[in-house]
């Protein structure tokens, strides 16, 4: 069985007490290492960590107060977080000198302080790959919500506004015949268009930093900027988030697009100036936005676009299938216990 430890060497107050479950490795009197985990984990990450001699933190109710994570990562030999937590020269410094390892349950890795951590020889795990057909499906899923007004539709049949068929009502876009384009094909930009090639579109083109091998294999065409924007009926962003992307799609990148296109982003809210989506959205540059991810999240209930009717919006959900989010902590966890017992991490931000 798992031993409870006393929660009072971490100073916590009793309210704040119940936040947290501290268990001791499996058949041992005393843990090897300590890790904090920000919200609970699968059981499967958490066997792999409680079986290599692992005293286990959990805090068990989110959002994470930042004073909690501050107060309780004291003393840690490894971090198990999640991109909800920015770990930043603070949460880092409040570790202390045994933090050897963060593992972050996630491809993104933007939440993190990589530079401390290169000055502390802190490895970083992380999780490419994995989620990709996670990923692909709830861009598929999310486009053709956008496209074809599901939930929209849906909330009608419920609201009573479903009378009599109407020719036009609740019209929306067809992928046959289209111009999909991809902005960033990499592993998840890829598997978007394999599965959106088979719903007969006229073509698939896509723009990356260069052309791309694997995509040329499938018939994918490499173009300019401009003729991305320009030519594409569907847009789908997959590119990763860095310096570069921040901000990119901007009301000048919207003028450029048709007024009757559709914009999908899965890859995350900061590449895109949300002020002039709005805008685009009110005034036509483009048709309607389905986004998975936001700035900030969650987004406020009374931000802007969730009060446009060509706007729909998912809470960060590309990664959400049970197979997927186990297999994501999985390799979190073995990361880190690969970082304790001086081994290669499955996965590691150099």
């Amino acid at each position: 069985m798992f031993v409870i430890s006393n929660l009072s060497k971490f100073n916590l107050n009793k309210s704040v007490s119940k936040r947290l479950i501290s268990t001791r490795a499996m058949f041992s009197s005393k843990s090897d290492f300590k890790v904090f985990a920000t919200q609970p984990i699968p059981t499967e990450a958490e066997l792999i960590l409680k079986s290599n001699n692992v005293e286990l933190i959990i805090n068990q109710k989110t959002p994470l107060d930042r004073r909690i994570l501050l107060e309780n990562v004291k003393g840690i030999d490894g971090l198990f977080c999640t991109l909800n937590e920015k770990i930043d020269n603070q949460v880092i410094e409040a570790c202390g000198p045994n933090l050897k390892v963060i593992g972050t349950c996630s491809v993104g890795y933007d939440h993190i302080n990589l530079d401390e951590c290169r000055k502390r020889n802190i490895q970083v795990g992380y999780t490419p790959g994995v989620l990709t057909d996670a990923s692909a499906e709830l861009a598929v899923g999310l486009l053709l919500n956008t496209s074809r007004r599901i939930s929209e539709a849906i909330a009608a049949a419920k609201s009573g506004e479903w009378a009599d068929w109407k020719i036009m009502w609740m019209c929306g876009r067809g992928l046959a015949g289209s111009n999909v384009g991809i902005f960033g094909l990499g592993r998840i930009g890829l598997a978007v268009a394999n599965r959106l090639k088979n719903f007969q579109v006229n073509k698939i083109i896509y723009h990356n930093r260069k052309p791309s091998e694997e995509a040329s294999k499938h018939g994918y065409e490499y173009v300019d900027l401009d003729t991305l924007l320009e030519n594409s009926d569907f847009l789908i962003v997959a590119c990763s988030a860095t310096k570069e992307t921040e901000k990119f799609f901007n009301t000048e990148k919207f003028k450029k697009m048709k007024p009757s296109s559709i914009f999908v982003n899965i890859s995350r809210g900061s590449v895109v100036n949300q002020k002039d989506l709005c805008s685009a959205l009110k005034d036509g540059l483009i048709a309607a936005a389905g986004l998975d991810v936001t700035t900030p999240e969650p987004l406020p209930l009374d931000h802007e676009l969730f009060k446009l009717k060509n706007c729909y919006i998912t809470p960060h959900i590309c990664s959400a299938e049970v197979n997927t989010r186990v297999k994501m902590a999985v390799i979190t966890a073995t990361n880190i216990v690969n970082a304790f017992h001086k081994k290669p991490l499955l996965h590691q931000i150099d």
